[in-house]
Formats: structure tokens, C-alpha cells, sequence
């Protein structure tokens, strides 16, 4: 019996040892984002040993940080009777607390979960903090402010220095992110995710080349490890978007950064629709398709399968599949609707409404269109950036009146990165809207074009070809004494740019106009004035038949 109780010691030690050395590797697969493999080592320590507190908390945790709360919610349940770390489910079950904007709830839990900790401890702690950053509503201040008592009881721990450079990074404070990453590193050599983190700031300061060198550096270490990967797609898309030269070739290579990425992590649903996202993000809406179908495959239950296949369709031409599949997406209470997936479907509607030959829309599909796409605009008022090309489409289609409204979404944020081309292109669609034998002018509407023109004109008051709109804008809207400063300011900014431009034909005529224009104005109080202005249009066009008769007139 001595001898067997001894064994069964002995056994024991061994499956514990084994046990958290597969731990480790699970929480190495968690890091390497292969949800899968994680998933799978931790059931298998779960099954082998239900007590395992830790693997429910860690198990919890992806299931969480994946959106599937329900499955997250079981799992710390039951591993709060664990005797191997149970407590450490209570931080999960306090950060569905503060996704549920129950702070008091999530604080208890917190307190829960770190009782009796001793000095020298910090995981909790870490992961109270992560708990705060990884929240549907961060809260980056106090992640840093709990961090910061870990950081106190264990200055040299990676894990805790590795939390502190994410919430720092998360707060906007790129330097202590920096000092913290780097110090991370330094502590454990073999923590990548620490040293990919210092590619990472180098990316969000738009040091594209110095983040490169930085990833590259990872590579080096570990060919691989996937993140790195994904952060260099990531890299590569901002290169794209910056440098319009090179946005081919940067899309391109982002893709194939993307797939290697995929090809080193896991192709489990979770990370296809990671992909799916990032598809979107670079516009290959071929490649979302084919994407989208294998991960109905996967899972035909899956509701965010339908927004994939609906953005999918509505850019691929199948405005019929983009439709239903969006409004059985949409019309799901379960389901967290985005900006993307009321403007998706707006542009939906209206696309439907539009005639074969694309030079006129149903305004009853429009009008429903619009009003669903304001609706995206009212959850993200940023996603406005994404109306510029549809609005320059109906443009393009001399749709103005539609253009038109889509640009006054468009306009509505000062903090749009397209504001400045939105706003030249909703005074031009109003203008041309109401500058039409067939119509009668809106001053009201012409009265908002003149407003466009003048934002861009303060935005940026070297673009001439704003105030010969706003010129032209104020001659229909009768209003001249704006009529004329605006054509002289036309004048006299195109002047400035030299005779090169002088020159230019179009600009001649245009001189021309402007000249005529205020003639025609000054010849009611000031003779002398309408004849300098008529003489200087003689002067670039001696035949100009307007003014020759004008002169006469005057006489």
C-alpha cells in the first residue's frame, strides 16, 4: 500500500506538471492567434481535469475576446469551483459586467478575483487590466491605473510591462507605450507580440518603412509567428491609402502578407471573418465572396455570414442577394448592427431604383435609401467618408439632385478626411441642379452651394475654381455684390499663378465671363467701371461680340 500511495504521488506530480506545461502551450497558441489549437488543448485539460480553474478562465477568455458571450459566460461559471485558480474567473465574468455597463457589478467581480493576492503577485491584476482594455467600451485609464500597482509589486515582469505598452498605446500615450514595450522585450527575449508592439507604434506614426524594418525584425526571430504577419498586411493596406502611386502594388502585397497570416494561424470561422473584415478594408469584394460561402459552409447558421455575403453581393452586382441577405441581418435585434450594414443597404435601395442605363432613379427608392443610410451616419458620424465615390458616381451620371443629398451626409463632418473634395462636389451638384432651363432655381438650395464653395474656399483659399463657382452660384441667387467679389477674387488668384496658366484657353473664357459679368452690373451705377471691365475683356477677345455691343451701348 506504501508503495502504491507513492506511485499515485508520483503519477500525480506528473499529470499536474503535464498539465501546465499544456497550459503554456496553450496560452503560446493564444498568443500566436491560433484560436483553434487553443480551444482544443484547453477542453482536452478541462475534460482530463475539471478543476482546472485556469483552462475555464483561459477557455473563457476566447470565447469572449470572439464575441460568443454565452459560451464565455459557461465556462467561467464553471470554473469558478475550480480549485486550480477558479478565482481568476471572476475577471471574465467582470468584463461581461462592464460590456453590460454594469461597473459596479464588474468592480465586485474584480475584487473578487484578486482577493488575498499577495504582494509579489501580478496576473490578476494583468488580467483586471486586459479585462478593462479588451471591454466593448475600453477603459484604457483604468487599465493603466491597476496596471501601474503590478508594475509596483514586480517592475520587471514582461507580462505586466506588455499590458501597461497596450494601455498606454490605447490611451494615446506613444511613449510610455514605447518605454513599455521595449522594457517587455528586454525581460523575455522570446516575447514577440512585445517587440511586433514597437513595428506596430512605428505603423500608427505613419513610419511605414521604419515598421517594416521593425516586422522584419520579428521574422528574423521567428519566421513563424503569424501575428506579425497580419500587422505588415496591415502595414502595407495604410501604404496603399497614403500613397496612391503605390496602391496597387501595396493592395497586393497586403493580400499576400494577409494570406500568410491565415496559412500560420488557424482557418477556424472566427478567423475567416477576421479576414472577411480585413477583404473589406482593401475592397476585394471577389475574394469576400468566396471567403463568405466557405464560412456558410462552416457554420449556415452564423448570422454575420449575411453581412459578408451582402456586402459582397451589393459590390459584385447581385443587388437582389445584397438585399435580402442584409435585411435578414439587419432586422435580427440579436445581432450588433454597424454603420456599414444601414449604408450597405441604403446604397442597396437605391442601386435597385436605378434604371438599366443609369441616368435616372425611382425617388421613392431613393428616398428610402437615403434615410436608411442616414441611419449608418447617426451610429458612426465618420463613416460619411464612405459616401465620396457613390455621391462622384451620381455625379458622374448627372444625377445631380441625388448627388446632391448624398454630399450634404457627406458634409455634415468637419473631421472627414474627403470634406474638402465633398464640399466641391455638393455646391457643383447643387449648382448644376438649379442652373437648368427645365427648373425653376431653389434659392435655398443655391443659398447651401454658396456655403459649400465658401468652406472650400477657407479650407483652401488657393483653389480658384471655387470662387468662380461661388460666382456663378451668386449671379443665379442675384446677389451682386458677392457675384462680383467672387469673380474678381477668381481673377486675380489665377493671376497669381503666372502666365502659364494665363495662357490655358479655358481660362481665357472664363476671364472672359468673369469680366462681362460684372460689366453687366456696373453698367446700372457705374459706367466707367463697366467700360474698364469690357475693355479688359476686348483686350483677351477683340471680337467678343457681348462687349462690342455693350460698349456701344454705353455710349
Amino acid at each position: 500500500m506504501n508503495k502504491f500511495k507513492i506511485f499515485s504521488v508520483a503519477l500525480l506530480a506528473s499529470v499536474t506538471v503535464s498539465q501546465a506545461q499544456d497550459i503554456n502551450q496553450a496560452k503560446k497558441a493564444i498568443d500566436a492567434e491560433q484560436f483553434d489549437k487553443a480551444k482544443s488543448m484547453l477542453k482536452s485539460i478541462i475534460k482530463a481535469k475539471p478543476s482546472n480553474g485556469r483552462a475555464s478562465f483561459l477557455l473563457g477568455n476566447i470565447y469572449l475576446n470572439q464575441s460568443v458571450t454565452d459560451s464565455a459566460k459557461i465556462y467561467f461559471q464553471k470554473g469558478l469551483a475550480g480549485s486550480d485558480n477558479g478565482k481568476l474567473n471572476y475577471i471574465g465574468l467582470g468584463q461581461i459586467d462592464l460590456d453590460s455597463n454594469n461597473k459596479a457589478a464588474a468592480q465586485t467581480n474584480f475584487g473578487l478575483g484578486t482577493k488575498g493576492i499577495s504582494k509579489k503577485d501580478v496576473e490578476e491584476l494583468v488580467y483586471v487590466g486586459r479585462a478593462y482594455m479588451n471591454a466593448e467600451k475600453p477603459d484604457y485609464k483604468s487599465a493603466i491605473a491597476i496596471l501601474n500597482r503590478a508594475k509596483i509589486n514586480n517592475p520587471s515582469d514582461a507580462q505586466v510591462q506588455l499590458a501597461l505598452g497596450d494601455a498606454y498605446f490605447g490611451d494615446n500615450n506613444q511613449n510610455e507605450a514605447y518605454v513599455a514595450y521595449r522594457n517587455a522585450f528586454q525581460a523575455d527575449n522570446s516575447l514577440l507580440r512585445a517587440k511586433m508592439q514597437l513595428g506596430v507604434l512605428l505603423k500608427g506614426a505613419k513610419s511605414y518603412d521604419e515598421a517594416i524594418k521593425a516586422f522584419n525584425e520579428v521574422i528574423a526571430l521567428n519566421p513563424n509567428y503569424g501575428p506579425v504577419y497580419r500587422e505588415l498586411a496591415e502595414t502595407y493596406y495604410k501604404i496603399a491609402r497614403n500613397k496612391p502611386s503605390k496602391s496597387v502594388e501595396s493592395l497586393k502585397t497586403a493580400i499576400g502578407f494577409y494570406d500568410k497570416y491565415m496559412s500560420l494561424t488557424d482557418y477556424s470561422l472566427a478567423s475567416r471573418m477576421r479576414h472577411a473584415d480585413f477583404l473589406i478594408l482593401v475592397g476585394d469584394y471577389k475574394a469576400l465572396e468566396i471567403e463568405a460561402n466557405k464560412m456558410k459552409q462552416l457554420d449556415k447558421v452564423n448570422p454575420r455570414i449575411l453581412r459578408y455575403l451582402g456586402y459582397a453581393a451589393y459590390e459584385n452586382g447581385n443587388v437582389d442577394l445584397a438585399k435580402t441577405s442584409l435585411e435578414s441581418f439587419i432586422s435580427n435585434p440579436a445581432n450588433k448592427i454597424i454603420a456599414k450594414d444601414y449604408i450597405t443597404l441604403g446604397l442597396v435601395k437605391i442601386k435597385k431604383g436605378t434604371s438599366a442605363d443609369g441616368l435616372s432613379v425611382n425617388p421613392t427608392a431613393f428616398k428610402e435609401g437615403l434615410a436608411i443610410i442616414k441611419k449608418g451616419i447617426d451610429l458612426l458620424p465618420i463613416a460619411v467618408e464612405d459616401l465620396n465615390e457613390v455621391g462622384k458616381k451620381l455625379f458622374a451620371q448627372k444625377l445631380f439632385k441625388e448627388a446632391a443629398a448624398i454630399f450634404e451626409l457627406s458634409t455634415s463632418n468637419k473631421e472627414s478626411r474627403n470634406y474638402l473634395d465633398d464640399n466641391v462636389y455638393y455646391g457643383l451638384s447643387l449648382y448644376y441642379d438649379n442652373n437648368r432651363k427645365d427648373v425653376k432655381a431653389d434659392p435655398i438650395a443655391l443659398q447651401k452651394a454658396d456655403a459649400a464653395f465658401a468652406n472650400v474656399i477657407v479650407a483652401s483659399p488657393d483653389y480658384q475654381e471655387a470662387y468662380l463657382y461661388r460666382a456663378r452660384t451668386n449671379r443665379l441667387l442675384e446677389n451682386d455684390a458677392v457675384m462680383i467679389k467672387a469673380y474678381q477674387d477668381y481673377v486675380d488668384k489665377t493671376t497669381q499663378k503666372g502666365a502659364e496658366e494665363l495662357a490655358k484657353p479655358a481660362v481665357k473664357t472664363k476671364f472672359i465671363e468673369a469680366y462681362n459679368n460684372i460689366a453687366v452690373i456696373y453698367s446700372k451705377t457705374d459706367k466707367v467701371k463697366a467700360k474698364e471691365y469690357l475693355n479688359k475683356t476686348l483686350a483677351i477677345d477683340p471680337a467678343n461680340q457681348y462687349a462690342l455691343d455693350a460698349l456701344k451701348t454705353l455710349k
